[in-house]
């Protein structure tokens, strides 16, 4: 299993990575987001909603979960992305009661789960982990590792700069 390697040295930066990577993505695709509160899950997650033209603001569903939103694919069809939030998750019941299982196994959709840990026995075996760590030497710049795990070989492409 490669893994890829990127560094970013701001936001926009990090949301561009995201908005690259997307390119890569099709329905059914799940996305894992691992990294600590502000290592970046969130803004590479909006740059995935940017390449598939989300209109509504993307923020972290903390809160509320799971955010859904509509996009398009790049030929105009219609797409749905959820957007997990599992930061406060602690148990499989309350996984079951947000409805996890349900959207994990939608093939319809793109899933992005940030803090994805909490439910690894729910994740699909077919994944992208995206892994976001602030760099040792400067807090702005963030390490970006993405293995795709179980997923076919032209899927391992490294992302233009």
């Amino acid at each position: 299993m490669d893994s890829e390697r990127y560094l970013t040295h701001s936001e926009k930066e990090t949301i561009d990575l995201g908005r690259r990577f997307a390119e890569r993505l099709h329905r059914g695709d799940c996305v894992t987001l691992f990294g600590d509160l502000g290592a970046g899950k969130t803004e590479f997650a909006k740059g995935i909603c940017e390449h598939f033209r989300v209109s509504d603001i993307v923020s972290s569903p903390t809160y509320t979960i799971m955010n859904q939103y509509d996009g398009e694919l790049p030929d105009g069809q219609p797409l749905q992305i959820y957007h997990i939030d599992l930061y406060r998750i602690k148990t499989s019941e309350e996984l079951e009661n947000v409805g996890f299982d349900d959207c994990m196994y939608a093939h319809n959709s793109i899933k992005l789960v940030e803090w994805a840990e909490r439910a690894e026995q729910g994740l699909p075996s077919s994944r992208y982990a995206v892994n976001l760590r602030a760099s040792a030497d400067d807090d702005s710049e963030r390490v970006v590792e993405i293995t795709a795990i179980g997923m076919p070989e032209h899927t391992h492409l490294p992302l233009e700069s």
